[in-house]
């Protein structure tokens, strides 16, 4: 491990005004998002989009880092140029997404835990030699009656708290993603609740097995209403609660936090992020995003109307959320730049 590189890919990819582009998207789930918009789940539309996205002119002023597919990080463009040198060469850094998804826990009805582990080093050692310089594990962490348990709580932590120590071991900053679910009829306490447990925890085993946390970012869900909620709370309320919770939860020497958008509408992620950093002048971390459709679907959608006629329209479109959100990552957003 080379403290020195892990600490400065993680500095930059928390950069001042910029995020991470969440395309990691299995190919299960990409599948969904081109079936909603008419297009093919084949390799090569796949490769197509995917490529339309990294060569957005401009993508890199506002977009530090790319989560990629296994299959996207070993695939190339129709011009031949592999899709993590196009990244590269725009000023992106090439990142993987390493688990093997969330499968039911046993003994714990209705949670899941996330799977991956098995075989990890050596498939590190792989992707760095395919570019890669960060990689993300997602847990996820349901409420609803009765739950989360502290045994799902604790067994998600002390997964992703492995698979960081691998990835620092292989020289690959990693984002450990511990995602608390907005489905549910829950209300902002009760989310609060159970994110600053789900931190805790995560943290804690960080600590156990040696993870350097300069070199190391958090990318958690936001403190919300579920999306049942008979009462959503408003922005400022959404932005309070979550800086509340990061600061009694998350080490001062954390390299920095991205937000995932979680279910949220691109406006909604831009506004919160942007509302969390006007409301206090200095955090002891970089707060950013690393969102995925809350970037992709507006463009997804124009693009998937037309792959070949759209293709520059789609770029335009994601160009202008990736600059919102770069905006709000400094506390520069105001929801009529979107007009």
């Amino acid at each position: 491990m080379n403290i020195t590189e892990l600490v400065e890919t993680a500095e930059a990819l928390v950069a001042e005004g910029k995020g991470i582009l969440a395309m990691d998207e299995s190919t299960g789930t990409i599948k969904k998002r081109f079936d909603s918009v008419g297009v093919e789940c084949t390799e090569e539309n796949r490769r197509d989009y995917r490529s339309m996205l990294l060569t957005t002119p401009g993508l890199g002023e506002h977009i530090s880092g790319a989560i990629m597919y296994d299959e996207t990080l070993r695939q190339s463009s129709r011009d031949g140029i592999p899709l993590a040198k196009i990244a590269q060469d725009a000023g992106i850094i090439p990142g993987i997404k390493v688990d093997t998804g969330a499968k039911p826990l046993a003994g714990c009805e209705g949670e899941k835990v996330t799977e991956g582990l098995d075989g990890l080093r050596e498939r590190l050692h792989e992707y760095v030699e395919l570019g890669a310089r960060f990689a993300k594990w997602r847990a996820v962490i349901t409420i609803g009656e009765g739950l989360p348990s502290k045994t799902c709580i604790d067994a998600n932590a002390h997964a992703l708290a492995r698979y960081a120590a691998l990835c620092q071991e292989a020289g690959i900053v990693p984002i450990v993603e511990p995602e608390v679910l907005m489905d549910g009829s829950h209300d902002i306490d009760e989310c609060y609740e159970v994110t600053e447990a789900a931190q805790r925890a995560l943290f804690e085993q960080l600590y156990v097995h040696g993870v350097l946390l300069e070199g190391t970012i958090l990318k958690p869900s936001m403190v919300i209403s579920g999306s049942e909620c008979a009462e959503r709370a408003a922005v400022e309320d959404v932005a309070e609660a979550t800086l509340q919770c990061l600061l009694n939860a998350v080490p001062a020497s954390l390299a920095g936090v991205v937000f995932l958008s979680g279910g949220q509408s691109d406006v909604e992620a831009t506004h919160h992020l942007s509302t969390m950093n006007r409301l206090v002048e200095h955090t002891p971390w970089p707060l950013s995003f690393s969102y995925g459709r809350a970037l992709q679907q507006a463009a997804l959608s124009v693009w998937g109307a037309d792959p070949a006629k759209n293709w520059e329209e789609a770029q335009r479109i994601l160009a202008h959320r990736a600059r919102m959100n770069g905006l709000a990552a400094m506390g520069q957003y105001e929801t009529r730049m979107e007009e």
